[in-house]
Parts: C-alpha cells; sequence; structure tokens
C-alpha cells in the first residue's frame, strides 16, 4: 500500500484534535442553548430530560481534544510513524478495551433508562464512593505488580475502621467504646489504626519473602488473625459486638465534608474525599514510576530470578510492598469509619476482591510486572459506576453480584490470553 495514503500518528492525532474540538463546541453550544430557554421560557420539558449530558459532552470533547493534541505535537513533522489500522491491531484494539466499550454502552443504556443518571452530582457521589476503594486498589495492586495478591486487604479495612472509630466517639454517647479515654486529637487513632495495618502488612511480606510462601496462602492465614483479633476487639465490654456509633464531628469531618458548596449547588460540592484519594493516586503513580524502590517492584515481577542478579534486594522490597500496601488499606479503613460515621468488624467484606478485580479490569497483569496507576483508576471507576448504575435503575444486589463475577471472568480470561499467545 502507498505510505501516503495510510494514516501517520501525526494526522491521526490532527484528525482527533478536530474531531475533540467538534464535541466541545456542541456540549457549549447545548449549554448556551439550555440556559437561554430556561431565561426566557418555562417550556423547557426537553432540557430538563436531559440533565446535565451538555456538560458530559463538553468535557469529553476537551478530554480527546488535549490528549489528541498531545499525540499530534509528539508526531509533529514525523511522517514515517504510522498508525496500525490492520484487522489484526483492530482485534487486539477490542480485546484490550472490551469492558471498557461495554461499559459505554451500560452507561448509555442506564442513561437512557433513567435520565436522571445524567446529573453531575451523580457523576461526583460516583467519585466519592470510588475514593477510599481507589486508595485500597491501589495498594493491592503492589502485591500483583510481584505476581501475588493480598486477601488480608478486606480485613485490615475493618480493623482500622473499628480502631480509629472506637477511639474517636463523643465524650457525651451513652455507648462508649473506652468510656474513660480522654479526647485524643483525631490524628493519634487514625495513626495508631495504620501503624496496626502496617504491622500486619510486615508479617504478610515476611512469609512471602523468608519463607517463599505463596501470597495466596500468607495473606489467607494473616486475614483469619485479623479477623479473629478484631472481632475480640470488637467484642471488649462495654462494647460487646455493638456497632460503633456516636463519632465525633471531627473525624466525621474527613469523610463527609463537601467544599464549595454554595458556589457548586447544582453538584452540593466536592466531596473531600475525592482530593485525599487524588493525592494518594499522585503519589502511588510517583513512586511507581520515578523511584527505585517502584522500578525494582516492576523488575521483581517482570522476572524475579533476573532481580536477584541485577542486584536487587527482592526480600527488603517484598516487605516493602506489602508494608506500603497495607498503609494504604488502613487508610482506606479510616476514610470509610469517617464516611460511614460508624464502624464495625465485617467493614471492607469483599473490597479485597473488587480491587483485585479493578486492577485486573484496568490492565495489571496477573503474571506480574504489568500496570499502570491510570489504568486502577479506570478498573475502580468501572466497578462502582457499575454498581451505582445498576443500583439506579433497581437492579437487584443478586445480580449486580453476577454481573460482577462475569467482568471478574472475562477480564481475567483475557489477560490471560495475551500471554497464552505469546
Amino acid at each position: 500500500m502507498n505510505k501516503e495514503k495510510q494514516l501517520t500518528c501525526e494526522r491521526f492525532g490532527l484528525t482527533m484534535s478536530i474531531v475533540g474540538a467538534a464535541i466541545s463546541v456542541l456540549g457549549l453550544a447545548l449549554i448556551l442553548m439550555k440556559n437561554a430557554i430556561k431565561a426566557s421560557s418555562g417550556l423547557d420539558g426537553f432540557w430538563k430530560e436531559i440533565y446535565d449530558l451538555p456538560w458530559f459532552i463538553l468535557i469529553l470533547g476537551l478530554f480527546v481534544t488535549i490528549f489528541s493534541v498531545l499525540k499530534w505535537r509528539r508526531y509533529a513533522g514525523d511522517t514515517e510513524t504510522l498508525m496500525d489500522t490492520s484487522p489484526k491491531a483492530m482485534k487486539e484494539f477490542l480485546l484490550n478495551n472490551g469492558i471498557i466499550l461495554a461499559l459505554v454502552v451500560m452507561v448509555i443504556v442506564i442513561a437512557v433508562k433513567q435520565h436522571r443518571f445524567m446529573q453531575g452530582r451523580v457523576l461526583v457521589d460516583i467519585l466519592a464512593q470510588a475514593s477510599p476503594r481507589m486508595i485500597i486498589a491501589l495498594g493491592i495492586c503492589f502485591t500483583l505488580l510481584i505476581a501475588g495478591t493480598d486477601l488480608s486487604a478486606c480485613r485490615m479495612v475493618s480493623l482500622a475502621a473499628v480502631i480509629s472509630a472506637s477511639m474517636l466517639q463523643n465524650p457525651d454517647y451513652a455507648n462508649r467504646f473506652f468510656p474513660n479515654l480522654p479526647q485524643l486529637p483525631v490524628i493519634v487513632p487514625v495513626l495508631i489504626a495504620i501503624v496496626v495495618c502496617m504491622l500486619f502488612g510486615l508479617l504478610n511480606g515476611f512469609l512471602v519473602a523468608k519463607f517463599d510462601m505463596h501470597p495466596f496462602i500468607a495473606t489467607l492465614a494473616v486475614q483469619v488473625i485479623i479477623y479473629g483479633g478484631c472481632s475480640l476487639y470488637f467484642d471488649l465490654p462495654p462494647n460487646n459486638s455493638q456497632p460503633i456509633g456516636g463519632i465525633r464531628p471531627d473525624f466525621i469531618w474527613w469523610g463527609q465534608k463537601r467544599f464549595f458548596q454554595e458556589e457548586l449547588a447544582a453538584i452540593n460540592g466536592i466531596p473531600i474525599l475525592i482530593p485525599i484519594a487524588l493525592i494518594f493516586v499522585v503519589a502511588i503513580w510517583f513512586v511507581l514510576n520515578k523511584t527505585i524502590f517502584g522500578k525494582n517492584v516492576y523488575a521483581i515481577g517482570g522476572n524475579r530470578e533476573a532481580a536477584v542478579v541485577s542486584g536487587i534486594n527482592v526480600f527488603k522490597t517484598i516487605l516493602c510492598i506489602f508494608i506500603l500496601a497495607s498503609a494504604l488499606y488502613g487508610v482506606g479503613g479510616v476514610l470509610e469509619a469517617a464516611r460511614t460515621a460508624g464502624a464495625t468488624n465485617n467493614y471492607g467484606v469483599g473490597y479485597e476482591l473488587d480491587a483485585i478485580a479493578a486492577c485486573v479490569v484496568g490492565g495489571v497483569s496477573l503474571n506480574g510486572g504489568v500496570g499502570k496507576v491510570s489504568g486502577i483508576i479506570t478498573g475502580v471507576l468501572i466497578f462502582t459506576i457499575i454498581q451505582y448504575g445498576l443500583q439506579f435503575i433497581g437492579i437487584s444486589a443478586m445480580w449486580q453480584q453476577v454481573i460482577k463475577g462475569i467482568i471478574i471472568a472475562i477480564a481475567v480470561a483475557l489477560d490471560l490470553s495475551k500471554y497464552r499467545k505469546k
């Protein structure tokens, strides 16, 4: 085929930039039309039905435009690099992004069935729900990157929630966990909860690194230990296994505070959980991509023997991986306790499976050595949107589990198929 007739990366970037700009203009035009009709007439039934769809179109257009412009500038003046538009490349693209495309279709179906799903506040609520789970998923991704796993994550979440909530109750609450405990600064119980989780993470790492125990077995054993210990703590008198309530407002603030509620009344403000999650996302991205520790994690996951030969301290790195992961579980548990203003010893049940599934769906390989933070974010958002959206249209919790299971099975099958072909 003539090279001039083939699509270059430069031309593709330019074309998609124009497409993104057109989508942005369409979204902006719809916003202006909607506002004009609202101001001039009460006959705006159609515009009420589409809710914040124009804003979503505008955001989508800006997103496409920005990334396309970056691609265009990257290949500016390069007429040699071509886009692979072969059927094989298209098939591979569909296999790699099939679940994301299916999610887009599902979102469209939900929005058509229930128009209220197209509200900005719904998107904000989804992001708020996803934030603690995103932090947990960021922790578990470290164990997956070394071809391992961590089944103790859910119990560490509940442990952190119970410890922090038990020490941060109102002084006049009738059923205080520690009746004589003085009012501690919020940071003290939070740090205690995270440090306790890190100790169990150290145990996980020691079992895996020292005895070469499979992470599945090691973390399963530690999970049982944590659950038993947390239940014993939760059953201490005078609490006696009662749900912990009466949480102090200064602790709840970290889970329920919303910024700019007056300025952004349409979406009821920005939940504090979102910027907290963003901070951890940036931090973990930096650790994985810009530090020696992050490079060592990928190296161990890619080829452990080669990592040993190259001089990487595998024992120390694995210890640090599980300690860091457990710290993130602890943060997630603390935020869940603050968000829900309470805790029990069963908080976080199933979170580890959701986190593993989200990572796999987001492109983190079970074979180790492959995975990006952006993929993890995508995976968590996919599962949160699915759960929230299905609840939105009245799908029962049982069917939600069936759908999640199907998605997990497909994601793992696609991941394994890549390596089977190789």
